[in-house]
């Protein structure tokens, strides 16, 4: 039994999400930690909201709410939103907790012990007309690198390049559109981590396995321009974890806060910690995770995010960990996605645009939109969600597929030998290519969900569920009951053992209607498959089922039509 640590990017908390989001992050990893732990490994998946910095509070006071007060409520209601997708988190913590707060302020002295800390005297952008330094994300301009009118002045989302304000092309702020700017001087703690770039560099070729999206923005970071710039780690806010040495007072430093990129992906160790604390454990039952001296030396951690959140974790928080000197656990796999846009444009949360995560359950169940999202995941290049390509996904795939094959099988059973599993004959040299060709395509599945190649696995399960439909089509047990009942009861025997491999098959990606085919046959046992001709003979003659209600149900034209219209604009 191996050991495996999951963590997908945390989501800010200042809105609901975009599907784009969760396809990017939470949802493959879900996919991966449901698979692992259908293996038999012991698995701890765990994710937060980002609940610091600037986004915070201006949404907090849109909201006319106290900004922890605002926090705690979008976190009820994201964490209410993961279990409608349902999300297995182990725990879904908050990056606002006295967890990460104590931790956070650990590191910092840790590294300020070791030398990677620098005081910084420097000029930042204040905003007469908002009363504030505005943090950098909230400096808005064209990149002098690409020409993009809307870059941040932390980087540009559309080329990452790492920038700088000053950078920024007529800069106006993001929050008043002023453009009545200027300098002011401040100091600010800096995270040294050009003095950390051999060790990262060296680090990072040594993750041969890692996919190349994640590799090569890592590298580009690292060696394009000026290479790996020091970066800073504190800012001019209120809302955030006080900035302080271990328990100690940081002089000089006094009303800052950490930088929110600094105390975010420090939340994957507290919010373990916070899963400990919840459920009466010690702290000896988290440390086994992450301090390579408790224990931690055997997990493999793998983090899942899209690739805008690379840079952070490739370089930021391993030099964090680093840094800090202590046996902290490194990430092992950092599997990267591209961007899922929307409709021919892009999914805009500012303008509404696209389909939200509290809206895409309003319509449809949970398993419908896991279905396409994975199988339509952006891994090697950006995707596109269309209504046309999802209308005709659900309904070919779920429905005409794997749903009609349920149907079919338990309904003719029921009409011609009753809710038991029929007994007689024999299985023939159609059934043994069945095995053979499933033995062969399980495996297959089996080697892609390792490698997360999330869409290959998806397609590999689709053409397991497509050879049960073209068996049952060849082997016509409709046709064969006239004239020979116990070939009929054989073909039907071995379709309803097969409902209940496809079930287990499926659950990672549709946990709902796997479980309503387990239901179904009346089993809860679902191990996974050895081989495939055991599989095939779980279910013995007389054991009962039932028939489940319509598995999926099929999206008309007119709803494709309304929603298509309905998701074009502006969120009420």
């Amino acid at each position: 039994m191996a050991r495996i640590l999951i963590t997908s990017a945390i989501p800010y908390i200042n809105g609901i999400k975009h599907l784009g989001n969760l396809v990017g992050s939470q949802l493959p990893a879900d996919l991966y930690a449901r698979y692992m732990r259908q293996r038999g490994n012991e698995v701890m998946f765990i994710c937060a909201t980002d609940e610091h910095g600037t986004p915070a509070e201006l949404a907090a006071a849109k909201a006319g709410k106290p900004v922890d007060e605002f926090c705690a409520e979008m976190h009820a209601v994201q964490a209410e939103i993961a279990r409608g997708f349902r999300l297995s988190f182990d725990h879904f913590g908050r990056s606002s907790s006295e967890r990460n707060r104590v931790l956070t302020q650990h590191f910092a002295g840790k590294l300020a012990e070791n030398g990677y800390i620098e005081e910084v005297s420097e000029k930042q952008v204040y905003s007469n007309a908002d009363g504030r330094f505005l943090p950098d994300r909230y400096i808005e301009g064209t990149c002098p690198n690409c020409g993009y009118d809307k870059a941040r002045g932390d980087q540009c989302e559309n080329c990452t390049k790492q920038l700088d304000p000053t950078d920024l092309i007529e800069p106006r702020s993001a929050i008043s559109g002023s453009t009545d700017l200027e300098v002011r001087e401040t100091k600010h703690l800096y995270l040294r981590q050009s003095a950390l770039k051999d060790k990262l560099d060296a680090w990072i070729d040594s993750k041969t396995d890692w996919p190349v999206l994640t590799t090569s923005i890592a590298k580009k970071w690292l060696h394009d321009g000026d290479g790996l710039q020091d970066r800073g780690i504190t800012r001019d806010l209120s809302w955030g974890v006080p900035v302080k040495k271990g328990t100690e007072d940081w002089p000089g430093m006094e009303g800052k806060v950490f930088y929110v990129w600094f105390d975010a992906p420090i939340e994957y160790i507290a919010g373990t910690a916070e899963w400990a604390d919840a459920n009466g454990k010690t702290d000896a039952d988290w440390e086994r995770w992450w301090r390579t001296d408790k224990g931690a030396d055997d997990v493999r951690y793998v983090q899942f995010m899209g690739k805008d959140n690379v840079p952070f974790h490739t370089l930021s928080f391993p030099a964090t960990i680093m840094g800090s000197g202590e046996p902290w656990k490194l990430v092992d796999y950092i599997k990267s996605f591209n961007y899922l846009n929307y409709d021919g444009g892009q999914f805009s949360t500012s303008q509404g645009r696209g389909v939200f995560m509290d809206q895409a359950l309003e319509i449809l169940p949970a398993d419908y939109w896991r279905w396409w999202l994975l199988s339509h995941a952006p891994e090697n290049s950006d995707s596109e969600f269309t209504w046309e390509n999802f209308q005709a996904s659900v309904n070919k795939d779920l429905a005409d597929v794997l749903g009609n094959f349920v149907s079919r099988v338990t309904k003719f059973c029921r009409s011609k030998f009753g809710e038991t599993v029929p007994e007689g004959g024999s299985y023939g040299a159609a059934e043994e290519r069945l095995i053979a060709d499933l033995e062969t395509r399980v495996r297959a599945y089996e080697g892609f969900m390792e490698a997360m190649e999330v869409r290959k696995a998806a397609a590999e399960l689709r053409a397991i569920w497509v050879l049960g439909n073209e068996y049952l089509q060849s082997a016509e047990p409709w046709a064969r009951f006239k004239t020979d009942p116990e070939a009929a009861a054989a073909i039907v025997r071995l379709s309803l053992n097969l409902i209940r491999l496809y079930a287990i098959l499926s659950a990672p990606f549709i946990p709902d209607a796997a479980a309503k085919m387990l239901e179904a046959m009346k089993t809860e046992e679902a191990s996974w498959p050895g081989p495939i001709a055991e599989a095939l003979d779980a279910l013995p003659a007389g054991h009962g089922f039932t028939v489940p209600d319509v598995m999926f149900r099929k999206i008309s034209d007119e709803e494709r039509e309304d929603w298509q219209t309905r998701f074009a604009g502006q969120r009420s």
